[in-house]
């Protein structure tokens, strides 16, 4: 495919909702938040612990707990799971600027911009532009010193086509860290709780395969425990075959995504680049086949999940 297409997460996730709506067991809550995890005499986890935005405490029993509570997951601490942590050289601030009118036709695409010492991608969203800036691990304090009239120059030095919509940043409340995380656990489950996702392997935004590899690990975990839950609650056998399904492909893409910080965040966050990294561009330019394989890769990963023939719907 020639273009690049997108779709914010709330989009996403209303779309399941929506859908998973239709079956008649599904039930959602809210503004709640899991707060820790019940367990049996013997130890093994047998639901929740959960607290609403006003206050309300309440239990949810379940015969298998599926963590997908995030890179800072409640649930896996509750669990004393400890990820392994890899070194990032970055960290990301998100922001939004307003796309004008005449630009909405163009179609979707991704601008990067480098600079010294740092960088940003723009993604076109249907009525703004989402700009993603990098720079070194822990410089937040050091930009929010700076104050918010050095970051839109710095903005406009590295995205120039913008210079002229970064005061519509008001402040630096408007532009919002995200901690850069590479990790994984080395056990993604105790008996009665399995967890998937960013709580199991935090991902980079190096190449945007965060969300793949979430939602693969989702269908491989109701492929694989379908008939376990039918037949009641999962042993743990039956959970370390979900890890041991995505564990390859979490490991060659964290693998990927570690050769992105070197080759490319690298050389141009230390100062050492200005510009497009060197080497991809030579393997783009002169390795026949390297652009088609780097993006399946990004796109579908080493181990593509297909949904289910018993959870297909018909049209």
């Amino acid at each position: 495919y020639n273009y690049i297409a997108m779709i914010p997460q709330w989009d996403l996730l209303n779309f399941l909702v929506e859908e998973a709506g239709r079956e008649p067991a599904f039930t959602l809550r809210m503004n709640t938040e899991a707060t820790g995890l019940l367990r049996d005499g013997a130890g093994r986890v047998t639901g929740v612990r959960y607290r609403t935005r006003d206050g309300e405490e309440g239990e949810l029993h379940a015969d298998l707990t599926v963590a997908a509570d995030g890179r800072h997951s409640t649930l896996r601490r509750a669990a004393g799971l400890v990820p392994e942590e890899f070194p990032v050289p970055f960290d990301t601030w998100w922001f939004r600027l307003p796309r004008h009118t005449h630009e909405q036709s163009l179609p979707p695409s991704l601008v990067p911009g480098f600079g010294h010492g740092d960088l940003a991608l723009s993604f076109a969203r249907a009525d703004y532009f989402q700009i993603a800036y990098f720079r070194a691990k822990g410089a937040d304090p050091q930009l929010r010193a700076e104050g918010i009239e050095r970051f839109r120059a710095r903005i406009a030095e590295l995205l120039p086509q913008y210079a002229d919509r970064v005061d519509q940043l008001a402040g630096l409340d408007d532009v919002h860290l995200l901690d850069v995380r590479l990790n994984r656990l080395n056990r993604w489950h105790r008996d009665g709780l399995l967890l998937i996702g960013d709580a199991a392997h935090a991902m980079s935004p190096a190449g945007g395969v965060g969300i793949n590899l979430a939602i693969q690990d989702a269908v491989a975990a109701a492929t694989l425990l379908a008939g376990p839950l039918r037949r009641g609650r999962p042993t743990v056998a039956a959970l370390a075959r979900v890890q041991h399904r995505r564990w390859r492909p979490t490991v060659i893409m964290q693998g990927v995504q570690q050769v992105l910080h070197h080759v490319m965040f690298e050389p141009v966050l230390t100062g050492r680049q200005a510009g497009p990294p060197t080497r991809l561009v030579r393997l783009a330019r002169y390795v026949p086949g390297f652009p088609l394989l780097l993006s399946r890769l990004i796109a579908f990963g080493p181990l593509p999940e297909h949904a289910p023939a018993f959870a297909r719907r018909d049209a």
